[in-house]
């Protein structure tokens, strides 16, 4: 918490200096993560008992998430599918514009930077976010009366 509001500013500015750094050494430089790791793996041997515990509490998990995409896919909730479509729609439009690792990092900048900057213009976020939701609110109902 501490780091993204940038409390302490020398573990903030670490953070995002190494995150900088890694970027510029897989994006610019091209280098490789396997290059980077791949010294010593160690043998990996998961307990049986312990990988079934988590497969099971997984799967109610993943059950619940199929069942909200199914909702979603059906159109059964406008404001829901309408999201889920601009959602889609915008990681379309940035996926075009960069690649993984650059939007990952861009999402990381974001990140350290929003999070602060909201606290020190709280007030102001707030009334604009708040007459942007009045407006949405509006454009919704005109959009489902027409439908």
């Amino acid at each position: 918490d501490d780091v993204f509001l940038w409390r302490n500013k020398k573990i903030s500015a670490s953070v995002l200096g190494g995150a900088t750094v890694a970027w510029v050494l897989f994006e610019l430089l091209g280098y490789h993560l396997l290059t980077l790791v791949a010294a010593k793996i160690p043998e990996a041997h998961l307990p049986e008992r312990s990988f079934l515990q988590i497969a099971a509490g997984l799967r109610i998990e993943i059950n619940m998430a199929l069942a909200c995409l199914c909702e979603i896919a059906a159109g059964h909730d406008l404001k829901k599918f309408l999201g889920v479509i601009a959602g889609l729609w915008v990681l379309s439009v940035v996926g075009a514009w960069c690649n993984f690792l650059t939007l990952f990092y861009i999402v990381f900048v974001l990140l350290h930077t929003v999070p602060v900057l909201y606290e020190k213009y709280e007030d102001q976020v707030d009334n604009f976010a708040e007459k942007a939701m009045q407006e949405m609110k509006k454009q919704y109902v005109v959009f489902d009366a027409k439908v």
